[in-house]
């Protein structure tokens, strides 16, 4: 059963750990803790953070997208 939740969230999250971590080359479960611990410190800012990245990172892949597709004609 965790196993399915963790499979969930890895699945369909934003990938702003993924992102976070390959860009600073830094592991992704360490980034992870630190986004659960310091949500519970900061009064959940981590996770407003967290949200606006991966609205970001999605319009950022969108973008790309269309880029690719518009140079393929």
């Amino acid at each position: 059963m965790l196993q399915r939740i963790i499979t969930f969230f890895e699945r369909y999250s934003f990938g702003v750990c993924t992102y976070l971590g390959e860009r600073f080359n830094v592991s992704i479960a360490k980034i992870r803790l630190f986004f659960i611990y310091s949500s519970f410190l900061a009064v959940g800012f981590p996770l407003i953070f967290y949200f606006f990245a991966g609205i970001v990172l999605d319009i950022r892949n969108y973008v790309k997208r269309k880029r690719t597709r518009l140079t393929d004609f």
